[in-house]
């Protein structure tokens, strides 16, 4: 492909065999993308990109040039890279849903995936933490939103395997550094917006800024907007979407289309009563948690929006299964109670799951919980405060502490905690699950919170293997024993 196809700016004839923004990754006739970032700027690597074999490079508005190869470059060259990205690979499924938010985009994509399946559009993925799902696929993946060339290389990769219609999850942190653009986004989809990533992030305005580009800047026109309606920040979403002309479907208690009329908990899920354009249903959720009625109804907004009739997908939401580290059932403790593992590592997401959970507890709530090291220092006393209000019992312990020394992050959990309220502090998170498990009696119920789905804990730069479903598991036999 000519490097006038992928960057509209220049006139250059010259043939491009691959692009990236790692100059480890250059090869012979590659574009290489200069990239200015929050630890190195990326023009630093333009020589290495040169010995490599990069014919051509992008890079900041006032980048010099170099001797033998053109220097291109924009004040936005990370959207420039993204859309170059876009142009190299070309194909894409024909309908894509973006979901955003702070929480839920895991499980509403995943549920989105499902309940095309069910309803019979059966060449349907989807793509984010938990890597790439789909007929015949699994992937696991390492970031919500992957580096531009990674994404749209797997776009079209999709394509080409007859993939029609993806969800994917649209990271903060993605749509902030431009790694979505380029996304051919039929459905933009919105959860909530709560305290998170304020370490990246300068603030909440900030933070619902980059969460908004995917409706003001992504969404392709004639696009449908997918918005759960119970939140503070709707509104001025609902208002930017007006303003942009864009066609909303709302969902929730507050809702106009997809309107959630009552839920009643039950040991095997929750009963719900639902009008959805204007029909009512009367349904059995296999799961647990008005979160994650939200989150299913999110999802059925973008199966709806996609075309899909709602009388025949309304009722395939009976047949959902959960995801991994979403509220995961782990079965067997040998006295009866209950041992869940969650991924909330948020005061928002805390606060929710334990709620949650209360109305299936018959005897104590136990919480075992951490906060990750090099991350948001505010968050930690908060967090501990939430759990130790919302538990009867809180152990506070290890996530994944990085860099950071372990005690200290414990010590500023443990500061939001007051002294009437039962918490012990307990270093090594497998000491912590093996005392919360032994510890619990018929009727109680554990969260394990803050990890979920992920296979290691990171300590120092190293990560070591530690999966917290398959330390409960051995904590439960250890306690038959």
């Amino acid at each position: 492909m000519k490097l006038a196809d992928l960057l509209p700016m220049v006139k250059q004839e010259i043939e491009i065999a691959g692009l990236t923004a790692d100059s480890r990754a250059v090869r012979e006739g590659y574009l290489f993308a200069a990239l200015p970032g929050s630890k190195e700027d990326g023009s630093k690597f333009i020589a290495d990109a040169l010995y490599h074999g990069a014919v051509a490079v992008l890079a900041k508005t006032g980048t010099p040039p170099a001797a033998d190869v053109p220097v291109i470059t924009d004040d936005n060259p990370r959207r420039a890279f993204a859309l170059a990205c876009a142009a190299f690979y070309g194909q894409q499924p024909g309908c894509i849903a973006a979901v955003t938010g702070t929480s839920g985009k895991t499980s509403t994509v995943s549920f989105a995936q499902q309940l095309w399946h069910l309803s019979g559009t059966k060449n349907c993925a989807s793509l984010g933490t938990l890597g790439l799902r789909g007929p015949g696929m699994m992937k696991t993946g390492a970031l919500t939103t992957p580096s531009a060339e990674k994404l749209m290389a797997e776009l079209a990769d999709l394509a080409a395997a007859g993939i029609t219609h993806l969800a994917m999850e649209a990271s903060s942190h993605g749509l902030d550094q431009y790694r979505l653009d380029g996304v051919r986004v039929s459905i933009a989809a919105y959860t909530n917006l709560s305290r998170d990533h304020l370490d990246y992030h300068a603030d909440m305005d900030d933070y619902f800024a980059a969460k908004s580009r995917l409706f003001t800047d992504l969404l392709n026109p004639g696009g449908v907007a997918v918005i759960a309606s119970d939140d503070a920040y709707v509104p001025r979403l609902i208002d930017i979407c007006q303003a942009k002309k864009i066609k909303t479907l709302t969902v929730g208690k507050n809702a106009r289309d997809i309107i959630l009329k009552s839920r009643v908990a039950m040991p095997e899920g929750q009963q719900i009563d639902l009008e959805v354009m204007g029909t009512p249903y009367h349904l059995t959720l296999p799961l647990v948690g008005e979160f994650q009625v939200m989150n299913v109804l999110v999802a059925l907004g973008i199966v709806i929006a996609s075309g899909v009739d709602p009388a025949r997908v309304v009722p395939m939401i009976q047949s959902l299964r959960g995801v991994p580290g979403r509220l995961q059932l782990v079965p067997g403790h040998p006295r009866g109670a209950a041992v869940y593992v969650d991924y909330a590592h948020k005061p928002a997401a805390v606060e929710s799951v334990l709620t949650t959970l209360r109305p299936h507890t018959r005897g104590k709530l136990y919480c075992v919980i951490g906060c990750g090291g090099d991350r948001d220092p505010g968050k930690r006393p908060i967090m501990g405060k939430i759990a130790s209000e919302l538990a009867d019992m809180t152990i506070i312990t290890d996530d994944n502490p990085r860099t950071e020394h372990a005690e200290k992050i414990r010590a500023a959990m443990m500061s939001g905690i007051s002294q009437t309220q039962k918490a012990k502090d307990i270093p090594g998170r497998r000491e912590a699950i093996i005392w919360a498990v032994t510890a619990l009696e018929a009727g109680d119920v554990l969260v394990i919170a803050g990890k979920g789905h992920e296979q290691g804990q990171i300590v120092g730069e190293t990560v070591l293997p530690f999966d917290d479903v398959t330390e409960a598991k051995q904590a439960m036999e250890n306690t038959k024993g």
